[in-house]
Parts: structure tokens; sequence; C-alpha cells
């Protein structure tokens, strides 16, 4: 193996789905599951993932299906909320492997998140989130999102890797099948499992 590809939320930042949806609701959100999974939001998040739309566009989106009753602010920090903290062991754990493979990031994330976990990362361990990695690749920013093949194909040729010769790591079971559809050695980090649980030897 000469180069790991890691997934971010769930697996190095931890993230609180029942946080997200009580900001939402105690913001006033009553339908938040029928919020989130109308076809129209559904339409909106996945666009704004791979950049096809702006900040400005996706919180104006975010503020229209919720009836009015968000603004703009009141949508952002609700939006961030499922943002938590990388546990330090988790980082300490990259370093070392950057010593023995080449890391790599694939994300599917957006702007609004990027920016706050970004500032979050930096301000907790004095540098960026990107110098973890021989090069981050974010969804909103390559045009891509897992587990359409274009992504993982994508960040093979750019990066110059043997899929053979890697390992991807995510907590979707969606997104690793995709990632083995295309070639990439993948393994699901299950409800419970940790990348520090030492199936990773640095």
């Amino acid at each position: 193996m000469e180069a790991i590809v890691f997934d971010l939320g769930g697996v190095l930042l931890n993230l609180d789905f029942a946080r997200l949806e009580k900001s939402f609701t105690d913001a006033g959100v009553k339908n938040f599951k029928d919020f989130f999974g109308l076809g129209h939001a559904d339409s909106i998040f996945k666009d704004y993932e791979v950049g096809r739309i702006s900040d400005k566009e996706f919180v104006k989106g975010i503020v229209e299906l919720s009836g009015g009753v968000l603004n703009e602010q009141t949508a952002v920090a609700a939006w961030n909320s499922i943002l938590l903290d990388f546990p330090k062991e988790r980082v300490d754990l990259l370093a070392a492997l950057s010593r023995k493979y080449r890391i790599f990031l694939y994300s599917n994330t957006n702007a609004i998140h990027y920016e706050h976990f970004a500032a979050e990362f930096k301000a907790q361990y004095g540098r960026t989130l990107n110098s973890c990695f021989e090069k981050a690749y974010y969804s909103h920013e390559i045009g891509y999102r897992k587990p359409e093949p274009a992504g993982y194909e994508y960040i093979t040729r750019d990066a110059g890797l043997d899929p053979k010769n890697l390992l991807f790591i995510d907590d979707a079971e969606v997104n690793v099948l995709g990632a083995r559809a295309v070639g990439w050695n993948a393994y699901w980090l299950k409800p419970g499992e940790a990348i520090t649980d030492g199936f990773l030897n640095p």
C-alpha cells in the first residue's frame, strides 16, 4: 500500500446529526425530516456540494424551504451545528501515517462548512487542515461528489495513484461501494469504529 485516502466527516471530524436536527427545530423548523427529505431540498444540497450554486443561493434556498422561519444568519448557524471537533488522536495518527504513506482527503462538503471546520482546526492546532495531507479534495471545489465514479477517477489521475496500492476509508457504505466499483481498495468504517482502533499501522 502506497497511499491512504480519508473521508472527513465521521472519520476525522466528528459530526452530530441530532444536533443539526435540534438546531433547525429550535429555530422554528418543525418539519425537519420533511424539510431535508424533499426532492427540492435534496437537489439544493447536492448542487451546493458540487459548487453549482453559490453560498448566497444556497442560504436563500434554505430560508425559502423553511417557509421564511429562518433568516440568513440562523440558517447558517443551524447548518454549521452538525460540525463538532477533530480528536487529537486522529490528527496524531495522520501525522504518523504521513511518514510512511501518501495521505489524501476526499470529502463531500460545501463552502460554508469548509470555512467553519477549517477555522476550527486552525484554532485548535495552529496550522491548516490541508497541511495534514499531500492534497485535499473537496467536492465543492472539484465538482464531483461521492459516490459518483468520476470523482474517484479524477483523484486517481490528478494524484497519480494506483488503485491497487491505495486504501480509501469512509463511514458511508455507499461511498465505499462506489470506490470499489472503480477499482479502489476501500474500507467501510462502521458505526462505533474509529481509525485509531489499530487497523492502520503507522
